[in-house]
């Protein structure tokens, strides 16, 4: 395994193939109040790229670029927020997406842990730490622990989609699975537009 870290952004004539998985790092969990620190991906390949952003400019077009690309697949764990937060700060909309943690909820019904931890220790084997989860991300340098922390959430998504993907297709979920993923970065703008702690479909 290889964690390479970048300032600002990617660099040029970065591929990193068809399916990517993506995550971020903030200041906290409040969309106006706190900002986005760090993003890191991976392809699959054991790999992770670990990009310390220019706040307050954003200045990293090589990232946009791949976040808005609609021939790359973003692989997320909660893609609900880092979706959000690349809307709100990068200006992009990143389709289109997968959410692991919307699959295992289709497709692990027999349990209620659906957090990244958990998903990762059954569908993939691997024990992550979360212990870096609350660190300064908006730190000038970031540590060696931060960096193999934010590397650790993006380097066994592409595994963890495989398992999901079996599971789905064998309870003939794959379909109803898809058209959640369509509709997340809509759900990611309700949130910043409001709806964020609001179910527009409940009754009430």
């Amino acid at each position: 395994m290889t964690v390479h870290l970048h300032e600002g952004d990617l660099p040029d004539g970065l591929d990193l193939g068809p399916v990517v998985a993506v995550d971020s790092e903030t200041l906290g969990l409040r969309f106006r109040r706190d900002p986005l620190c760090v993003v890191q991906l991976s392809s699959g390949d054991g790999d992770a790229h670990v990009v310390r952003l220019n706040r307050p400019a954003y200045d990293c077009p090589n990232l946009k670029r791949l976040l808005a690309d609609p021939a790359v697949l973003k692989l997320f764990h909660f893609g609900r927020f880092d979706i959000a937060m690349f809307l709100l700060h990068l200006g992009v909309e990143t389709r289109p997406v997968y959410c692991t943690k919307i699959g295992s909820k289709l497709a692990r019904t027999y349990t209620d842990r659906h957090g990244l931890k958990d998903v990762t220790r059954e569908l993939a084997g691997v024990e992550i730490s979360k212990a870096q989860q609350s660190s300064d991300w908006g730190a000038t340098t970031l540590t060696q622990a931060q960096v193999d922390y934010a590397a650790s959430d993006v380097l066994y998504l592409h595994a963890v989609k495989a398992k999901l993907d079996e599971m789905l297709a064998r309870e003939g979920r794959t379909e109803l699975a898809q058209a959640c993923f369509d509709f997340l970065p809509v759900r990611a703008r309700l949130d910043l537009e409001g709806w964020d702690e609001i179910d527009i479909f409940a009754h009430a």
